[in-house]
């Protein structure tokens, strides 16, 4: 077993709720951890020996970041229908279809490649876990194949047969949902942990409520736990659908209403908000400030994809949720962390107190506020098992 000292933090931002404030600060810290887990928090002068030490230079020192909902087994590129929505075409969904292609003639090598460098990507810029999405193959063999390879960069793998109905299958549509609940279902869920569907009447490419909650029930019933795409191109039912089926997290949350919010707050349920899509898309952003005073639990991701959110960057995210969305510094990087660590039901990330992972984020700055206040600029570094 060998310990780690990380020393010299000038400030250190638990996001540990029971020290005190919102973030649980410490200035002038340190932090001992022992084979991949944090032994010991305190004051860099009472920081007991260690067998080797990491300086950080008074740095801000900060829980990696948790991207809670991403799609990176992909391929192909669709950069010109960005600059379609930019010129006023509007998303619907349709355009997973050109993915979905690409992806299904890539080999396994040419996706993990892919999906390796999106990662690597994601480090780079503080992330330490990702949750990785299917529903790019819309086969069973495809899909299964993305989580097989997915699951070789996380432990976070969902399965997303229900992302669209594919072209090949719209012509019946009761016989592609027999195949995401039952064959496909069946080839997928030992590789995956999750199940989620694009829950969306204003998309004729997506589901409905009934056929969502088909999806969500069956998925349960293998084993796997819910979450839902929700409310993305309008109002609709998938917030009171994921609260129903006890969905860990409906993401997106664009339009919601005064219902949806209510039983948002009397759940377990947590609002993942995309903000990054809402840039991508040139949609409403929805109020993440005003979701947390009305007692929402509120996380933040990317949703990195190559349709509506091409960007792989968490601090650009917390950027765009404190200039957009109304929320503070501190409730951005505190849902891009604990938040988005609940939204995948675990406590061991998002987090820096004893026991936890000792998944770090160092930034080039003196204040975790620095993350908003200079976006676009490289500040983060990973510090996974002290290094």
């Amino acid at each position: 077993m060998t310990s780690t000292v990380v020393t010299n933090i000038g400030e250190l931002v638990t996001v540990d709720g029971t020290r005190g404030d919102e973030l649980g600060i410490v200035h002038d810290a340190a932090l001992i951890a022992t084979d991949g887990r944090i032994d010991w928090i305190g004051s860099a002068s009472a920081a007991p020996a260690a067998d080797r030490s990491v300086d950080v230079e008074g740095r801000c020192v900060l829980p990696g970041f948790v991207d809670s909902h991403s799609h990176l087994v992909f391929a192909g590129d669709r950069s010109a229908e960005f600059e379609a929505r930019m010129t006023g075409t509007p998303y619907d969904g349709g355009g997973i279809a050109l993915t979905m292609a690409a992806t299904r003639a890539a080999t396994d090598d040419e996706l993990r490649a892919l999906v390796g460098r999106r990662v690597a990507e994601m480090r780079a810029q503080g992330t330490t876990t990702v949750e990785i999405k299917s529903g790019y193959g819309l086969t069973a063999h495809d899909e299964a194949r993305a989580l097989r390879i997915a699951g070789e960069f996380t432990t976070e793998t969902t399965y997303l047969g229900a992302h669209v109905v594919p072209p090949d299958a719209r012509d019946d549509r009761a016989a592609y949902l027999d195949l995401v609940t039952g064959d496909m279902l069946a080839a997928c869920a030992p590789h995956a942990r999750w199940i989620d569907v694009f829950c969306e009447p204003h998309s004729p490419h997506a589901f409905t409520e009934e056929e969502s909650r088909r999806v969500l029930r069956a998925g349960q019933d293998a084993g796997l736990f819910a979450r839902v795409h929700g409310n993305q191109l309008g109002p609709g039912p998938g917030v009171l659908l994921a609260v129903e089926v006890g969905a860990a997290s409906v993401d997106h949350c664009t339009y919601l209403t005064g219902e949806d919010v209510e039983a948002l707050a009397g759940s377990d349920t947590v609002a993942t908000l995309l903000p990054g899509v809402e840039f991508s898309t040139r949609s409403p952003y929805p109020d993440g400030g005003a979701l947390l005073d009305a007692g929402v639990r509120v996380a933040l991701a990317t949703d990195c994809n190559p349709g509506t959110c091409y960007s792989s960057s968490m601090p650009f995210v917390i950027a765009l949720a404190v200039r957009e969305m109304g929320m503070t510094p501190a409730q951005a990087v505190r849902a891009a962390t604990a938040g988005s660590a609940a939204a995948l039901r675990r406590d061991d990330i998002g987090v820096l107190r004893v026991g936890a992972r000792a998944d770090l984020t160092a930034l080039d700055a003196p204040s975790y506020r620095h993350l908003p206040y200079r976006p676009g600029v490289p500040l983060a570094h990973v510090i996974l098992d002290g290094r």
